[in-house]
């Protein structure tokens, strides 16, 4: 693996060479990275931030949000199944509760397990693009964004129409007990509005398949909807709202092998309203509202559906008033947050606790080539009283399109109710559990252009009081215990290279190559006796690469292929390839793609084996 890191500096120089040599167009560095007060474009950043672009969402070969984000170095995605029927993400080395997810802002996240995390009402057709931040971000979201955030940005209604995917996949294996062939398929539809004072979008979509081994079958649908209406001249009033019904087979999920009969339902609804209003010439001001309910109903054995059986009932409830104020000396950005948390739950029994937040930034650009963000989140909580979150990033810009960048943050992880009160055979909760916290210092340098993004950086991070679940014999249930210290220290090497469109070839229209490389060390220095055995500490990636090319051709095909090298600390390495070939007609597209196209065997999550080589075939229209 240290051989390839020379190998991916040379690309990336060479790349940045060849970039010097082109002038062009549009490209992700004008992206807006929508936080909910400040706001930057991507070029401007200080932070470790990535983003998933409409280019790269339209070319990759996924078909759900989690695996679109399985091509983003540093992001661990280890789902149970294909499609992102159930899916953990971590950032960085932490574990799959330490992150935090957000759609336009709203987060998402479940008070119950970040099992649920990505069980999300959106699919890929209706994202614009997807912001990864990574590093400790309390500063700037609050609880659990300990070790980074994920932010997902629905596309904004330019035009009235309607759309539609659909497509159809299959290993081509048999079901040794039924004889049939492992399948799946898909049906989704958008219509857009674009009224003079209102935009709509509505979407819905129906997945389903029978699996790609014993009782992994799901089924789910998915209900979408967002609008926005102009008030007078300057304000904005935002309306989400969203539904997925998600039910699955859960054969060796999450207590293998005992839960080879298991199945699981998941149903998630989601509602926010905002009110966007210019006060002042410089005062902002913009208050919302958001609703999550999660109902996650899990059969252990399903034949026996009153053995084992835990229902799980989930409201969340926030209130937010967020607030900028652009002055002579810098902007401000000032913001209050509250929250409740309740479950209903046959095991967990009828749980809440309260959150209050009180969130100062600012953002100091008054000096040529330095710019300057400081802040802190001060945090109280029902169950865990007072804590304040300070962080600080600052970037330096030279010879117009380098810069070199440091940022240093904090985060706080919340136990969830199951790490605090599940009861079974072979998991206890613990009730005594203190929240974890994070510290997290970050230095790089980052090359900015039309064309090319580069981006260099080393990070160091400790979590204190961190959350593991443990056990000292193997025949011992796991228990979650404040497992003392988890120090990472990790680099990244990015770059993505896109020549724009190509106006003097006769082959190629575009062509985009990706390239990046992720390291961790993760150490865990514990007071625990050295025989406990730890479920998750030393299951983080420790080597990352991935690498990406597309090609645009003869003005109607364009080409994706993608690579992913993975090496876990405590299982074999492995790469996995995939690739798109689509077809472009007059107002419609066919796709082709192939999944983990040498059928290579490996694991993500647990003893879940992760299907072989997939062939989908679909076709997209837009009317």
């Amino acid at each position: 693996m240290k051989k390839m890191i020379p190998v991916l500096v040379a690309l990336c120089l060479s790349a940045g060479y060849a970039e010097a040599q082109n002038d062009t167009t549009k490209n992700l560095n004008e992206v807006m990275v929508r936080e909910n007060r400040l706001k930057l474009p991507f070029s401007k950043q200080n932070r470790n931030i990535w983003i998933i672009d409409n280019q790269q969402i339209k070319n990759l070969p996924s078909r759900s949000v989690s695996e679109l984000l399985s091509y983003v170095t540093g992001v661990d995605v280890r789902q149970r199944g294909p499609g992102g029927v159930q899916a953990d993400i971590s950032i960085d080395g932490g574990t799959f509760d330490q992150t935090l997810v957000l759609i336009n802002g709203i987060k998402v996240s479940d008070p119950q397990t970040g099992h649920n995390m990505m069980n999300l009402p959106i699919s890929v057709d209706d994202i614009d693009h997807i912001e990864v931040l990574r590093g400790s971000a309390s500063r700037i979201y609050g609880t659990n964004a300990l070790t980074g955030a994920i932010n997902i940005v629905t596309k904004a209604v330019v035009r009235t129409g309607v759309s539609a995917n659909v497509f159809t996949g299959s290993s081509f294996k048999k079901d040794e007990v039924s004889g049939h062939t492992y399948a799946n398929y898909g049906i989704r539809a958008t219509g857009t509005l674009a009224l003079k004072e209102s935009s709509h979008l509505f979407s819905a979509g129906q997945e389903a398949g029978n699996g790609y081994r014993y009782n992994t079958a799901f089924n789910n649908q998915k209900l979408f909807y967002q609008g926005k209406v102009n008030v007078g001249k300057t304000d904005q009033l935002d309306i989400t709202g969203g539904y997925i019904h998600n039910n699955f087979g859960a054969n060796g999920y999450y207590s293998a092998p005992g839960d080879k009969e298991a199945e699981e339902t998941v149903k998630t609804a989601l509602a926010a309203i905002a009110y966007k209003t210019q006060l002042t010439s410089f005062w902002t001001l913009m208050p919302r509202l958001s609703y999550r309910n999660n109902t996650d109903d899990y059969l252990y054995i399903k034949q026996t559906p009153d053995k084992f059986h835990n229902h799980h009932v989930t409201q969340v409830l926030s209130a937010e008033l967020n607030n900028t104020f652009e002055t002579g000396i810098g902007e401000f950005g000032l913001g209050l947050e509250a929250r409740k948390e309740k479950i209903n739950s046959t095991n967990l029994g009828k749980r809440n606790r309260d959150n209050a937040g009180i969130y100062g930034e600012y953002k100091f650009d008054l000096v040529k080539n330095l710019l300057v963000n400081v802040g802190s989140y001060v945090n109280y909580n029902s169950d865990y009283g007072w804590q304040a979150f300070p962080g600080i990033d600052a970037g330096y810009t030279f010879y117009g399109n380098w810069k070199v960048f440091v940022n240093v943050g904090t985060g706080q992880r919340l136990p969830t109710f199951t790490d605090l009160y599940y009861k079974g055979p072979t998991n206890i909760g613990n009730d005594q559990l203190q929240p974890e916290k994070s510290r997290y210092a970050e230095g790089g340098i980052k090359y900015n252009s039309t064309h090319f993004v580069f981006n260099a950086s080393l990070f160091k991070r400790r979590i204190t009081n961190f959350i593991d679940w443990v056990k000292d014999k193997t025949t011992d249930p796991w228990q979650p215990k404040n497992f003392s210290e988890l120090n990472t220290m990790g680099y990244t090497l990015s770059a993505d290279y896109n020549t724009g469109v190509l106006e003097n070839t006769a082959v190629f229209n575009s062509l985009r190559f990706g390239l990046a490389y992720t390291y961790l060390d993760p150490k865990v220095k514990t007071t625990l006796p050295e025989a406990n055995i730890s479920r998750y500490a030393v299951e983080s990636l420790k080597n990352q690469l991935t690498a990406t090319v597309n090609a645009e051709f003869l003005k109607v095909m364009a080409l994706t292929v993608t690579a992913r090298y993975c090496e876990r600390i405590s299982y074999k390495d492995y790469t996995v390839m995939d690739a798109r070939l689509s077809y472009k007609l007059k107002h419609s597209s066919i796709y082709a793609d192939a999944s983990n196209i040498f059928d290579v065997n490996f694991i993500q999550a647990g003893a879940v084996p992760m299907p072989g080589v997939w062939a989908t075939l679909g076709y997209k229209i837009a009317l």
